[in-house]
């Protein structure tokens, strides 16, 4: 499990559970971060969890399917799941206006 915390009182309180570095997996975390760096510009948290190391918290958290990326920065929870790879299908689940940002 890898956190890279940037600020504190975020509404983007990112979890992306992954398994392992699988392809879906790498290709979910260079667009979340991608995502991250271009449109977040700081304020978030990212959290990654790779299900086959802490799999209590997958439980926890009552993930099934995988990639899934939760923002618990807003009520309630947002959970983005299956293929993240489409940046604007996850910007718009994320509810970040990515037109005035291209």
């Amino acid at each position: 499990m890898s956190k890279i915390p940037i600020k504190r009182n975020s509404e983007y309180q990112l979890t992306l559970f992954i398994t392992g570095a699988s392809h879906n997996s790498v290709r979910a975390i260079n667009t979340i971060k991608f995502i991250c760096e271009k449109y977040l510009q700081g304020n978030y948290i990212l959290e990654i969890v790779d299900v086959y190391q802490f799999p209590e918290i997958a439980y926890q958290e009552k993930i099934t399917v995988l990639p899934a990326l939760i923002n618990k920065g807003t009520e309630p929870h947002q959970r983005l799941i299956g293929d993240l790879s489409d940046i604007q299908w996850v910007l718009r689940g994320l509810g970040i206006n990515f037109m005035d940002k291209e």
